[in-house]
């Protein structure tokens, strides 16, 4: 059904959605949409970066523990690096939420 909708349609569609709502909330739920759109791609992209540093982390650990000269400090400041971006990862993912408050409503 909705693939019989041609362009005479969506303009009426259109037209009713502005008179419904006005111009001004359209314009308002657009620039919503927007903001949603941009938040959910920096947040992609963390995440990506995210990942890689968790996989540069493992390759670490992994490079300690097959190399059995590497100094007793030098394990335990990659360890605590670690813990320190995990935490950071932790802190971030807790304090990102891209869901509009009632403050940013119009």
């Amino acid at each position: 059904m909705p693939a019989n909708i041609g362009i005479p349609g969506l303009l009426l569609i259109a037209v009713v959605v502005l008179v419904l709502f006005g111009r001004g909330k359209v314009s308002s739920l657009m620039g919503e949409v927007g903001k949603g759109i941009t938040a959910f791609k920096r947040g992609v992209r963390e995440g990506s970066e995210e990942a890689e540093r968790a996989v540069d982390t493992v390759t670490e650990r992994a490079a300690i523990s097959a190399d059995p000269a590497v100094d007793e400090l030098e394990a335990a400041a990659v360890r605590a690096r670690a813990e320190a971006d995990a935490a950071k990862a932790a802190r971030t993912q807790a304090m990102r939420d891209v869901t509009p408050t009632d403050g940013n409503r119009s």
